[in-house]
């Protein structure tokens, strides 16, 4: 396990969950963070030198995966390419067991909020599994939005034919904007943080590898905050949450406010 997966690791007893975030370690295995295991080395759809040039270098790298790049692109933004979401919007998802309101925060995590509901307009989510439940011996999460339904999955863009990832975005308190590619050092702490009914997004032990999984947390988890990118709570209907079990799907799941706000990047000449 690298490094900078949390020092709340040493807690040997918490459950953990994880899809086959390293090699090795089979789909089930219980003993990691939220991952998905859909991931390149080279994590194709993600141009890592371009996000670590804007991220905000920390005192001392504890992203072993990411390097960092000594001068600061200043003429080209990195992030043009993904979606971004500029403020607030609503978002309802229909379980079997009643409806789930949801706020994005467009506002501290814009792209990762901006993946989510673009993903969300296209209907990406519809007839999904909750392909990972863990609520013993305490409850952690549910996790879904893998194509595949397995963990190993994500979002395929048609307009590439490849998986699109979006960079780790975490907003620490007190700063002005998010930092991309790493993950937060020891002590700092995030605007976003993982209390019970928190939205965040699943990836592999690479920073810049989330996709389309997501996790809503069943207790407060805060041993991964600056870890992963929280984006939004659940405000209504977490009791629905709380049932899913593996294996249940996502009945539909829809904008209902605030889509206005998304900013989808403008396609290149080659893309038409």
């Amino acid at each position: 396990m690298v490094r900078w997966l949390i020092s709340g690791l040493c807690v040997v007893s918490l459950v953990l969950l994880t899809s086959c975030s390293a090699p090795g370690l089979p789909v089930d295995d219980p003993s990691d963070f939220p991952t998905t295991s859909a991931v390149t080395e080279s994590v194709e759809a993600v141009d890592d030198a371009a996000i670590d040039d804007q991220a905000v270098a920390a005192e001392e790298s504890v992203a072993a995966d990411t390097p960092q790049e000594t001068e600061v692109a200043q003429t080209e933004d990195p992030l043009a390419g993904f979606a971004k979401l500029e403020g607030e919007a609503i978002v309802k998802m229909e379980l079997d067991y009643g409806t789930v309101t949801m706020s994005i925060d467009g506002e501290n995590a814009p792209v990762t909020a901006g993946n989510f509901i673009d993903l969300v307009d296209q209907g990406f989510y519809d007839g999904l599994k909750f392909h990972r439940v863990v609520k013993e011996p305490t409850p952690f999460v549910v996790q879904g939005g893998d194509p595949r339904g397995n963990g190993t999955g994500g979002y395929v863009d048609p307009a590439t034919g490849k998986e699109r990832n979006i960079p780790l975005e975490i907003l620490p308190d007190g700063a002005d904007t998010p930092t991309y590619g790493q993950v937060l050092s020891p002590g700092t702490k995030p605007v976003l943080i993982h209390t019970k009914g928190a939205l965040s997004m699943a990836r592999s032990q690479f920073p810049n590898s989330a996709s389309s999984q997501f996790y809503i947390t069943l207790a407060d988890t805060n041993f991964l905050d600056g870890s992963y990118a929280v984006f939004g709570y659940v405000t209504d209907g977490m009791d629905a949450v709380e049932q899913v079990k593996q294996g249940d799907r996502i009945q539909s799941i829809e904008v209902i406010s605030g889509l206005d706000q998304l900013k989808r990047p403008q396609p290149t000449a080659t893309e038409g």
